[in-house]
């Protein structure tokens, strides 16, 4: 009795501790829980670094791990205690997004579009043609997060992965529609863990993304037929969508394509020798 009266207190100081520091606790909690460093050690091997991931994670992820036995999935999954689980009240829900940073993206009016620049804790998408400062803005944002948080940063780091910068012509061979699901599979896994990076370390995701033409009837209606690529899997993952295409010179225009909580409007901004900044005209 006074054992599991121990782990119960233990267990509410870790999500008070949770709770006041805002942030994931580390994988290392689960040791005075009665899990074994041994089998924290494979847990974190298979990828799960922190309590969150564990008790989001189904059984069945636990007992894919070399080791891990049924009944000690059993015991690892009861550690979803030391997370808050249930509900949550508009008023956490406030104070949560009050805690979102704001990253800049170099322009003061794609800032102001944004409503503050490009949110941690999410997934942002940009899509559009060639030529339509996916790039520059990826590249700008990767020395903003760096900034501090008064100069429009994120005081962090950049992890920048380029699935381009190794393509080759030989490579191109369509394989055919019989592989369509299994791709849009993997993708959506994909997805699934970029959202849970996000979400459980406040990480902001950015992603770009390329268009196609519409060939369907509604394209004859439609005043720009080009809609981004993955299907209804890429636009579920995306928190924000935003649509760039070419103005004159320099000028780049962007819009809101999609987003839960800004509305559809457009903004002009520039790549210019330094970077993305604003237009002059």
């Amino acid at each position: 009795m006074a054992m599991a009266q121990r782990n119960m207190s233990e267990i509410e100081e870790n999500v008070v501790e949770s709770l006041e520091t805002g942030g994931p606790l580390m994988i290392a909690k689960l040791e005075g829980n009665g899990i074994s460093a041994g089998d924290i050690k494979k847990l974190e091997e298979a990828g799960f670094h922190t309590v969150e991931s564990v008790a989001y994670a189904p059984k069945k992820s636990l007992l894919a791990i070399k080791g891990i036995s049924e009944a000690k999935a059993d015991k690892i999954m009861a550690t979803s205690k030391l997370v808050p689980m249930g509900f949550t009240t508009a008023t956490e829900y406030h104070q949560k997004r009050a805690e979102i940073i704001q990253i800049s993206t170099g322009s003061k009016e794609l800032d102001k579009l944004l409503g503050g620049g490009i949110e941690t804790g999410s997934i942002t998408e940009i899509f559009g043609e060639f030529r339509t400062g996916k790039t520059q803005l990826c590249l700008t944002l990767a020395v903003t997060c760096q900034l501090p948080i008064d100069h429009g940063g994120g005081e962090g780091k950049c992890l920048y992965i380029d699935t381009e910068g190794t393509f080759r012509p030989e490579r191109t061979d369509y394989s055919g529609r019989g592989e369509l699901s299994a791709r849009q599979m993997h993708l959506a896994r994909f997805l699934r863990m970029l959202l849970r990076l996000a979400d459980e370390f406040g990480v902001a995701v950015v992603i770009t993304n390329q268009v196609v033409a519409q060939v369907d009837g509604a394209a004859m209606f439609a005043a720009d037929p080009k809609k981004p690529i993955g299907g209804n899997i890429m636009a579920h993952a995306s928190t924000t969508r935003l649509y760039l295409r070419k103005g004159r010179g320099e000028t780049r225009i962007c819009k809101i394509y999609d987003s839960p909580c800004l509305p559809e409007a457009e903004a002009m901004f520039a790549i210019l020798p330094d970077g993305i900044g604003d237009s002059k005209e």
